[in-house]
């Protein structure tokens, strides 16, 4: 079933063109929105909606935070699962209401901790779930009928449904008191966040599959949360977080009506997850729109109840808007942006820790970042009105033009036959990468202002007590437990769940969550059951894009992408080729906003640019490297696993000798570990807020040095 766009909107709302002369435009943003400098009362005057019925503008609930404040819902997840309990339980007796938990890459991506793809991820960026044992560590004295409790998953989302399904039983808990969420938001992945595993039009039966089972077994659990704040992380402007994360709804709306579930038993059950940045006033009419947008695209499925066109928020202040450079200041940052989530009517809120550009937060951090929230809550009156900035010329023009714009890209996007075959063409992670890009080279020149990357540098040295994760250990010991557990199951019965699985997958008949469940409760691997799967379906290799000219357009006349173009001429006339450079992404981080970004920039620069697959291992890397005949490996890493990955890949590259192919590292790497990478052969070092094209003047001129007369 798809919407009919000529007749989607309300009747109430039909907003009157509004010609505003051009003396009153204030500025342009960067993504060509036009703000005026004295706002049209009329934009207030078409959009006098309350809270709590259709279109909700003011918000989903009719009396907001006046009787209940928002959930503070911190994400986190690190180690083990025995660490990661302690520090759940730590936060709820400090405050907080409700769990959200990080899953570690290689749990993601469904790799059993054991698997040689994953040695440098265990338990780095998550929580390491191998096993039911895991699961039901991670929840010791975590009454489950009690706490809400959400989890990112999406691409092995049966095995951690399964074994968070099987924990509950233990505990004595009925399904049906379950409450939380699961992600489920498979289509993002395959646009920005990359922890697929499987094709797309299988990962969407098994979407029906979740549905359909949370529907008849758990009706107190949001069976998904459709994010845009990946969509936002990777470089998105407001009106294509807005769309494209509607757009991914429409489409599973359509899966869940296809599988015989009715509009009214679905869409309550959506939720939706936004990233909120700093442009403060344009975060709080994203919320204002997104709640007009979806109550209008659900009102075209025919629902006969008005909960059923609400958006319900969870939010997350923006971890890209973070900074390595004087970290301290993240603090103002995080409540800026929180202070918008909840001016902007989020139902639920993370609030991230001064040090998440860095490291995971210790403790200490934490605590900060979750009682910025605290605050808001107890000391500022701020949840004593309804929706307080509804009403003001410029929240309600923005909220139009927001508005306005995004209906244009889902429109665009249901002309393509819908998302999913908008993302056959590859038009939604072009489109991201190409506002990434662009951001990066406007930071650069100085059009977008990065306090303390920039401008108004810091001289002052911050000296943080950071969290490190012993990798090594971590993976020692979840190995230790998954083999315990292998000896003491029934393996017949492990190999009939197994068996099981695939003939669902195969015959298309049978709930693959069903299965997924007899599986976990017989002690099968998270591996063992995605596996089961990948058998019949195989493992989705994405196709590799980049744009062109973006990055340049916004920085040609900066002096040092100046120098930098004209050292790579001198490169190829010293050597007779152009400077060649592999960006390369290694173990199981999907996050390739910097790598693309690099990949485009240096291409801009002069470099021939070779851009290879995700979730390479460093014998890989190495391999392409040397028959791309490069000049230069450049590795992005956001996950904490470069200690383990680039030695390595070092390594491989003096066993295939070559040895004089340079690497340089970037990403997310605490200054510390800089001294130790460069002893060990690293060329070059570049943390976040580095300017681009002075790092490619950096490197340009260490390769021409090493060139020779």
């Amino acid at each position: 079933m798809k919407p009919n766009f000529a007749h989607i909107a309300f009747e109430e709302l039909e907003i009157p063109e509004i010609s505003i002369p051009t003396s009153k435009i204030l500025w342009n943003t960067a993504d060509g929105i036009e703000i005026p400098a004295i706002p049209d009362p009329r934009d207030a005057a078409t959009l006098r909606f309350a809270a709590g019925i259709p279109p909700f503008l003011r918000g989903p609930y009719a009396t907001m935070y006046l009787t209940r404040p928002w959930t503070i819902r911190q994400y986190a997840g690190f180690s083990t699962a025995e660490e990661s309990n302690a520090f759940y339980r730590r936060n709820l007796a400090a405050g907080q209401k409700g769990l959200s938990v990080a899953f570690d890459l290689p749990t993601h991506r469904g790799y059993d901790s054991d698997h040689p793809r994953v040695k440098g991820d265990v338990g780095k960026a998550g929580v390491a779930i191998d096993v039911v044992e895991d699961m039901d560590i991670l929840f010791t004295d975590i009454p489950l009928d009690q706490i809400s409790v959400s989890m990112t998953m999406n691409g092995a989302v049966l095995p951690v449904m399964a074994f968070y399904i099987a924990t509950a039983e233990k505990q004595g808990v009925a399904l049906d008191q379950l409450r939380g969420t699961i992600q489920n938001d498979i289509l993002k992945e395959f646009m920005v966040r990359n922890t697929y595993i499987y094709p797309p039009e299988f990962s969407m039966r098994i979407i029906a599959d979740i549905f359909s089972y949370c529907s008849r077994k758990m009706p107190r659990f949001n069976s998904i949360s459709v994010s845009g704040y990946h969509l936002h992380e990777a470089g998105a402007p407001a009106d294509l977080e807005l769309a494209y994360t509607l757009a991914n709804a429409l489409e599973y709306l359509r899966t869940g009506i296809k599988a015989g579930l009715k509009i009214d038993d679905l869409a309550p059950r959506i939720s939706f997850f936004w990233a909120i940045g700093m442009n403060h006033f344009m975060e709080i009419a994203k919320l204002r729109a997104g709640r007009l947008l979806w109550a209008q695209l659900v009102k075209s499925f025919n629902p006969t109840i008005d909960r059923s066109m609400a958006l319900r928020a969870h939010c997350q202040t923006s971890g890209w808007s973070l900074t390595e450079q004087d970290p301290v200041n993240n603090i103002t940052r995080t409540c800026i942006e929180a202070m918008s989530a909840v001016l902007g009517g989020t139902q639920s809120l993370h609030t991230n820790a001064l040090d998440e550009a860095i490291a995971l937060p210790t403790d200490h951090t934490a605590k900060i970042a979750r009682d910025t929230q605290l605050f808001l809550q107890n000391e500022t009156d701020i949840t004593k009105s309804i929706d307080p900035w509804g009403g003001s010329f410029y929240i309600e023009t923005l909220t139009k033009r927001l508005y306005d714009r995004a209906m244009k890209h889902i429109a665009e996007i249901e002309s393509l036959g819908g998302m999913i075959k908008a993302i056959e063409t590859g038009l939604p992670k072009s489109r991201i990468e190409a506002a990434a890009a662009s951001k990066q080279g406007r930071i650069e020149s100085g059009k977008d202002t990065i306090v303390g990357v920039n401008k108004y540098h810091s001289t002052e040295k911050i000296n943080l007590e950071l969290l490190e994760i012993d990798n090594h250990k971590v993976r020692e010991a979840q190995i230790a437990r998954i083999e315990q557990v292998k000896k003491q199951r029934n393996q017949k019965h492990v190999d009939e769940t197994l068996h099981d699985i695939e003939v669902c997958a195969k015959s298309g008949t049978g709930n693959l969550l069903e299965c997924a469940v007899a599986a976990a409760k017989a002690n099968a691997t998270l591996g063992e059951i995605s596996m089961a799967l990948e058998s019949v379906v195989g493992r989705h290799q994405a196709t590799i894009q980049s744009v062109s000219g973006v990055y340049a357009k916004e920085v040609m006349n900066e002096s040092q992408f100046l120098i930098a173009r004209d050292l790579a001429d001198q490169f190829e006339k010293k050597t007779g080729r152009r400077p060649r450079v592999l960006i390369a992404k290694m173990g199981q981080d999907g996050h390739d906003r910097g790598a693309k970004v690099i990949a485009t920039s240096f291409a801009d620069i002069g470099f021939d640019v070779d851009i290879g697959p995700l979730f390479q291992t460093p014998r890989e890397v190495a391999k392409q490297a040397m028959e791309n005949d490069v000049h230069l490996v450049g590795i992005s890493t956001l996950a904490g696993s470069h200690k383990t990955l680039i030695p390595e890949l070092i390594d491989e590259l003096s066993a295939l000798g070559r040895s004089d192919i340079a690497v340089v590292a970037g990403g997310i790497i605490p200054e510390q570990d800089h001294s130790s990478l460069l002893n060990q052969g690293v060329m070059a070092v570049f943390g976040p807020g580095t300017v681009i094209s002075s790092a490619a003047v950096e490197i340009l001129n260490k390769l021409l040095n090493s060139t020779g007369n």
